[in-house]
């Protein structure tokens, strides 16, 4: 059984998805108040779905407080349609947004989907290290140093792929994850904020802009 803790201060939503789940065998533990949600021993639990808007602490307080001291993914599950919340969201060290209302379908899907990158990353012994040459500062992202300059479409699909270097990301999951991304043509909208952001991390090195990798048939990942 996958057990997933919950923070969320709508008890009849959080009951509705709680059901929906129950027929895949994952079961989800709902804390109104975010304070008994931390003591609730997260460790414990293989994913936390994370409103934003909660009583006495801010959702993105709780984010950062649960990425200081557990390694659990995280998903932030908000009706706060704010950009801003997202790219910190991410910035923080949430693993994926899904904006409210949604169908528990996708959810169960970014679940899934979530646990299978998660469980890779961990099995998997890699030296690379997604700090090496990015990091953030504020709304900004440095390579080697130097700050990039990127549209917030450019900004979040560079963060995911940074948070998740050397893992294949699909052309889905980015498209869901890049809120800024037009919605009437994201698949050459994808291609050519990849293009844009390969160019960038190439001004210096031209060898830089292959860090950014097709994968065919899948999505792209940075190596």
């Amino acid at each position: 059984m996958i057990n997933i803790l919950m923070i969320e201060d709508d008890p009849e939503f959080a009951e509705l998805l709680a059901e929906y789940l129950a027929q895949y065998d994952i079961k989800i533990t709902n804390f109104e108040d975010p304070y008994l949600g931390l003591s609730a021993g997260v460790k414990k639990y293989d994913l936390l779905i994370l409103d934003l808007t909660l009583p006495g602490m801010d959702g993105l307080e709780v984010c950062e407080e649960v990425v200081r001291k557990y390694d659990i993914p995280i998903i932030i599950s908000s009706a706060r349609s704010d950009i801003q919340d997202k790219l910190d969201g991410f910035e923080i060290g949430a693993d994926d947004y899904l904006p409210k209302p949604y169908d528990p379908k996708e959810m169960y899907a970014r679940i899934t989907s979530l646990l299978r990158r998660y469980s890779k990353s961990k099995d998997s012994d890699k030296s690379i290290s997604p700090k090496s040459d990015f990091e953030f500062k504020g709304d900004t992202l440095y390579f080697k140093k130097v700050a990039l300059s990127l549209t917030p479409a450019e900004f979040e699909v560079l963060s995911l792929l940074v948070k998740h270097i050397g893992i294949t990301q699909s052309r889905e999951q980015i498209i869901n994850t890049a809120g800024t991304m037009s919605i009437d043509s994201q698949g050459k909208s994808l291609d050519v904020i990849i293009s844009k952001i390969r160019t960038k991390l190439g001004e210096h090195n031209p060898e830089d802009s292959k860090r950014i990798q097709a994968v065919r048939g899948v999505g792209y990942k940075l190596v």
